[in-house]
């Protein structure tokens, strides 16, 4: 970096929904073949939320435990990544802000450009460190997928939030300079303010992310970054697993290599184990992606991995990151598990019942049922206010 001392991803924790849905159960649904799902997408299953979950719960869940290992004091800035916000005008990071108890001596920001923002969250957290060394930021990305039912999307929901503690001399992984940028006026992917659901153009959105994989490599290439050959892994937006093995096939014969099934499986094959089984959780997709290939990879200390953020509408980035030794020991490979064989499986019924609920907009009080097992959950609305709970 240009800086003289490494900035990256000092701690690093997932969470997710507390509800499953297979593909098994929606294919039965459906009428499908389930290998349209297991093989056409490369989807398993999808985290369905409670209805007392959503983002702020789950963001709350992941940063619990960052904050729990290394204290609050230096954390000057949350950064909270989504495109699916609770709020027009409040951040979603001041109520984690609040159920987690960090300083009043703090700023929180709420970003926004589809699933790319946890990575521009990333970027500007780098700039704080770099400003001053002392500090650390607290980037969360947390989402919920949703598509109307009965839609090719359908297939690809989601649910999770990932938080990552950027600090100086970090214990995961070192983020690089440069970065490769791309940014295009397309119309593949967007919800209206006035929808809950969004819109998609699938093959527009397949080829727009093709075309951001060359702009951003470009880009990246032109400003003096590694070549393709230095990467150990390339970690990918997955909006469904199979999409990043179509971006790494684009990028090689875009680059002139040969294209080869066994080397684009070991290049991220291991990235795409949490994405396949949780669905699409838009901004934390990718470091989803990050989580699963660092939890079940071999040692991956002082290897290179490459990072491709995508957004549609579309903003794209590519960047790289070192792993730094002793990482391993700062993993946390066995909540992660814990936290996706903890789901409670659901059958289409429960899912549509959840899927089509909607909370009143009368502004009174209205309690929500317990469901969640999880530590934080939303305990109602009074007054249009969301009301949260410790559990």
């Amino acid at each position: 970096m240009s800086a003289d001392f490494a900035i990256g991803l000092h701690d690093f924790s997932a969470a997710t929904g507390q509800y499953v849905l297979t593909h098994e159960t929606l294919a039965a649904e459906n009428g499908a073949d389930v290998a349209k799902y297991h093989k056409g997408i490369g989807q398993r299953s999808m985290s369905v939320p409670a209805v007392d979950e959503d983002i702020v719960t789950m963001a709350a869940a992941a940063a619990a435990p960052v904050v729990a290992r290394h204290g609050a004091d230096q954390i000057r800035t949350v950064l909270f990544a989504t495109e699916s916000s609770i709020d027009q005008a409040k951040a979603a990071g001041i109520y984690v802000h609040s159920l987690l108890g960090l300083p009043a001596g703090a700023r929180v920001v709420e970003l926004k450009q589809a699933c790319y923002s946890g990575t521009a969250a990333l970027q500007f957290a780098l700039g704080l460190v770099h400003r001053d060394r002392s500090e650390q930021v607290l980037v969360i990305a947390s989402d919920v997928s949703k598509y109307e039912r009965g839609t090719p999307g359908e297939a690809t929901q989601g649910a999770a939030a990932v938080a990552m503690l950027v600090s100086a001399e970090p214990a995961l992984m070192r983020i690089e300079n440069p970065s490769g940028m791309f940014t295009a006026d397309i119309m593949d992917f967007w919800r209206p303010n006035y929808r809950t659901t969004a819109l998609v153009d699938g093959q527009e959105s397949i080829s727009a992310y093709l075309q951001a994989v060359e702009g951003a490599w470009k880009d990246y290439t032109e400003r003096g970054g590694r070549s393709l050959d230095e990467f150990t892994a390339f970690c990918y937006h997955q909006p469904f697993t199979k999409m990043a093995y179509k971006a790494h096939r684009h990028l090689l014969d875009h680059c002139g290599y040969d294209v080869d099934d066994g080397e684009i499986t070991r290049a991220i094959g291991q990235t795409t184990g949490y994405n396949a089984v949780i669905g699409n959780s838009y901004t934390a997709s990718v470091y989803l992606a990050l989580a699963s290939l660092l939890d079940n990879a071999d040692d991956l200390t002082d290897r290179t991995v490459g990072f491709l953020s995508y957004g549609s509408g579309s903003v794209a980035e590519f960047f790289a990151g070192t792993v730094v030794p002793g990482y391993r020991s700062h993993l946390r490979t066995d909540m992660h598990r814990a936290a996706i064989d903890r789901r409670q499986e659901i059958d289409y019924a429960k899912y549509r019942e959840i899927h089509d609920h909607s909370f009143p907009v009368d502004g009174g009080n209205h309690a929500v049922p317990r469901e969640t097992t999880g530590p934080y959950r939303l305990a109602g609305l009074a007054g249009h206010k969301r009301l949260y709970e410790q559990l």
